[in-house]
């Protein structure tokens, strides 16, 4: 068993050490309650707002508040799940999410494949490689990126390679509250994984976030859940939790792929 610590805060757009400061506060409190790693929301150390971070910030400064972040983890003795921009050697900006263990080494990363709404294709690309797996406190982990985890096909992926834990970082603004009271929760008991979505709260250049970050059982029982506002959440997550799911009701096991893709393939 591992105890899990989800950070729902409010970012300062651009203010990047007001932002890492919150973050080191989260993971020292959460150290000391005896978790093992915090997740944090999507973009959190330089706010969310897609088109002002890629025309104000530097990308220059990204290796050093990605070593910033890994210092905090190393500093508090706790692993990190931190949300940044990169940019690729095509000059493509995506945004991204990094795991690094207590010692602030890089476990895993991954990039967002499903961009949302106008400001974010403004200002990002999407990724298009899958999710990876890595073994992770004696868990299978993997992560996904707020929008990416309303698609079916991309929590699938992360569980058909073995996943047992899904760690979003998200940026979910108010309206959407069906997205982690009753999507969420489907993803969890669908994939027969733990799922924990960590969101902003409050207003952020303009936007109100939702908050209702959530952590959810491969049951779709609900293991954790904010209000509206900044919050640290914690849960205990294992991998035993999702073997034992996949033994109930064999979903991953029973799937027929083979017949899936040539479903959407036919035309009727």
């Amino acid at each position: 068993m591992v105890l899990l610590a989800l950070l729902q805060a409010n970012a300062a757009v651009l203010d990047v050490e007001a932002n890492c400061g919150t973050v080191d506060d989260a993971a020292r409190t959460a150290a000391a309650a005896g978790a093992r790693v915090l997740l944090t929301p999507e973009l959190f150390p330089v706010g969310y707002a897609p088109r002002r971070v890629r025309a104000e910030l530097d990308p220059g400064t990204l290796p050093s508040i990605r070593s910033t972040l890994a210092g905090i983890a190393r500093r508090n003795g706790i692993a990190l799940v931190y949300s940044l921009p990169a940019v690729r050697p095509d000059g493509r900006w995506q945004i991204t999410s990094t795991l690094v263990d207590h010692e602030g080494a890089e476990l895993l990363n991954y990039a967002k494949v499903h961009l949302f709404g106008a400001e974010e294709r403004g200002a990002f690309s999407p990724a298009a490689e899958p999710p990876a797996v890595v073994d992770f406190l004696g868990i299978r982990t993997s992560m996904v990126i707020c929008y990416d985890v309303e698609f079916p096909e991309a929590v699938r992926a992360a569980a058909v390679r073995g996943a047992e834990l899904l760690l979003v970082p998200t940026a979910l603004s108010r309206g959407f509250d069906s997205v982690p009271q009753v999507l969420l929760r489907a993803r969890a008991l669908e994939s027969q994984l733990t799922v924990a979505y960590a969101n902003h709260a409050g207003e952020e250049d303009g936007l109100e976030f939702l908050g209702g970050s959530v952590i959810a059982g491969p049951d779709g029982a609900l293991l954790a859940a904010a209000g509206p506002a900044p919050e640290l959440l914690f849960a205990d997550v294992s991998a035993a939790s999702a073997r034992d799911a996949r033994e109930v009701v064999p979903y991953l096991r029973e799937r027929r792929p083979d017949l899936y893709g040539a479903w959407e393939s036919s035309t009727y």
